[in-house]
This record gives structure tokens, C-alpha cells and sequence, in this order.
């Protein structure tokens, strides 16, 4: 399966790069056609620099107090924040501390925050950020998060998506089905991999892959 790995670079700075490797994969929400492997972007520091300069000019006009992390992005939000209140550029943010955190998973599979986060949840601007949004299910779940704790989204960012916005939410990204033209999402009810009895190469989440 690694053989078939083509590495992308992001327009406009090649030194970000994606994975992308054809084949028949499982989410837990659905299926795809091509594994995207963001895990350099999150796990070097200096692409996940490079990430973050790019990120940040994206919302240098939008006042963020808070960035949120999903799908193992903390390396690339720390550089974020970094790069939001760099006070050598003309930023709303610029010279501010902005806080970082990543919700937790109860046994319910729900997003929680504890009550000594909450302070930096509510009413505040907080700015989403995650690894990839194939379909804008994890968007849409943490939303109705913020919404119980009385953030305010003014963004979210994710490093690949193939959808433009969800629920009214633009979203943002680094890569686009642009640079995977053949991109495809499926549920898993309606594949036409499955149909066609294509094996399941591997189960895939943000973390990476576990073949079959």
C-alpha cells in the first residue's frame, strides 16, 4: 500500500506536503477513496511553521482568544498562536496571549471541557482547527460543543478538506479535492467500492492507518 504514496505540496509554499494514497478506506463515519496522510504537517516543527505562517494570514483581521485542537493539531496550534500575535505584524492580535486547548472524549463520545477550561471557552472567539474534514461531521460535533459552552466560532481551518463550508461554517484549508482531483467520500451504506466487493485496505482516523 505504501508503494502507491504520492506526496503533494501545498500552493504556494513546497514545503508543506501531504500524502495521499489511493485505495479503499474506513472512517468511522465513511468511506474514501484515498488515504490523506497529514502527519509530517503535525509532527515537524519546521512544517508545521510553515503551516502556521500560512494559517495566519487567513485571520490575522479576526480576534481570536482561543484556538481548539482536534485530531492531534497542538504542535501546529502552538505555532499558530504564535504566529497570530507576533507583535512585528499588523494583526488584531498582535502582542496578545492566546490560549490553547483540545476538548476531552467522555465515555459518551461526547466533547467536554472541564470547568477550570470553561473560562477560556465562554464568550470567547475561538478559532477550530483540525487535521482533515472529509464530510464536516467533526466540525458540525464540536460546534454543538461550542455552542453548550457559549464560544463563539469565528473560524475553522483544516490542513485537507473536501468541502467548502457545513451548517453555515466556512471552512478553511491548506489542501482542497483540488489536489486530489479523484477525491471521493462515500457513506458507508452507499460505496461503490463495497458494491463492487473492493477490499478495505485499512481502517483510517487523524492518527493515521490500521490495514486489514
Amino acid at each position: 500500500m505504501e508503494s502507491r504514496k504520492k506526496m503533494i505540496s501545498a500552493k504556494g509554499n513546497k514545503q508543506i506536503q501531504m500524502g495521499i494514497i489511493p485505495g479503499h478506506f474506513a472512517t468511522n463515519h465513511s468511506h474514501i477513496n484515498h488515504y490523506v496522510d497529514l502527519n509530517s504537517i503535525k509532527t515537524s516543527f519546521r512544517m508545521a511553521r510553515e503551516t502556521a505562517k500560512m494559517i495566519a494570514v487567513k485571520y490575522n483581521m479576526a480576534q481570536i482568544d482561543t484556538i481548539i485542537c482536534l485530531e492531534g493539531t497542538e504542535t501546529l496550534g502552538a505555532y499558530l498562536a504564535q504566529e497570530l500575535a507576533d507583535s512585528s505584524v499588523a494583526s488584531v492580535n498582535s502582542g496578545k496571549d492566546i490560549d490553547i486547548l483540545t476538548p476531552e472524549i467522555n465515555s459518551n463520545g461526547q466533547m467536554i471541557f472541564r470547568d477550570d477550561a470553561q473560562k477560556k471557552i465562554w464568550n470567547k472567539q475561538i478559532l477550530l482547527l483540525i487535521s482533515s474534514a472529509s464530510t464536516g461531521w467533526s466540525i458540525e460535533r464540536f460546534a454543538r460543543c461550542l455552542d453548550y459552552y457559549s464560544g463563539k466560532l469565528v473560524g475553522a481551518c483544516a490542513l485537507f478538506s473536501a468541502i467548502d463550508e457545513i451548517i453555515g461554517i466556512k471552512v478553511d484549508s491548506i489542501f482542497t479535492e483540488e489536489d486530489i482531483p479523484d477525491y471521493h467520500t462515500y457513506a458507508a451504506s452507499e460505496c461503490p467500492m463495497c458494491k463492487s466487493k473492493q477490499k478495505i485496505d485499512a481502517l483510517v482516523n487523524a492518527f493515521g492507518y490500521s490495514k486489514l
